[in-house]
């Protein structure tokens, strides 16, 4: 834990709560990037990140520095917007669980790392059509690269199943890419 933070959050339990603006200079727009993937909304993501960043600082008490504050946090906002978006609901996309063992993860990584631009416009699209979990995993992981083991504590997963279900994201990102007619929709 960063011992300038924990000086911080020291001061504003002793009610210098004007500090914790700090906090929101820091974490705030990287908060607000992963809500927006998650909800696909920036009106939502806004509204989202200051409730988030409410209850951290009504908890602020029961953080125990076990974590990186950056970790707390990004673990308040994902079960904010997961409880917020339990109330929507989104067009889920399944696959047959044989189709997952037919794709070589060759045939993944040809088709994610592509510089095609209709590779990535593809790609795009089948990113819009991850349920709200799948987005916070992909960008928890590959946007904001946090760790795997911060990931297990920030969704509240195993370290083996954060590896299986990114394993299993980028081959359903490949099934989308590669699906018929999805494109046109």
């Amino acid at each position: 834990m960063n011992e300038k933070e924990l000086h911080i959050i020291s001061s504003i339990l002793a009610g210098k709560t004007e500090r914790f603006s700090y906090f929101l200079d820091t974490y705030g727009p990287q908060v607000f990037h992963l809500i927006v993937r998650m909800t696909g909304s920036p009106e939502d993501a806004e509204e989202l990140t200051q409730d988030c960043f409410l209850k951290a600082f009504e908890h602020l008490s029961s953080f125990n520095g076990d974590s990186c504050f950056s970790t707390w946090i990004y673990r308040i906002a994902y079960n904010t917007t997961i409880s917020s978006l339990r109330k929507k609901k989104n067009e889920v996309h399944t696959f047959d669980d044989n189709l997952w063992n037919t794709i070589s993860d060759t045939q993944v990584d040809e088709m994610l790392d592509s510089d095609n631009e209709e590779q990535i416009h593809k790609l795009q699209q089948a990113l819009s059509a991850l349920s709200s979990d799948e987005h916070a995993l992909i960008t928890l992981f590959y946007e904001e690269e946090k760790t795997i083991s911060e990931i297990c504590y920030i969704l509240h997963l195993s370290e083996s199943n954060v590896k299986v279900k990114l394993h299993r994201i980028r081959k359903k990102l490949y099934l989308l890419m590669t699906k018929e007619n999805y494109h046109d929709r």
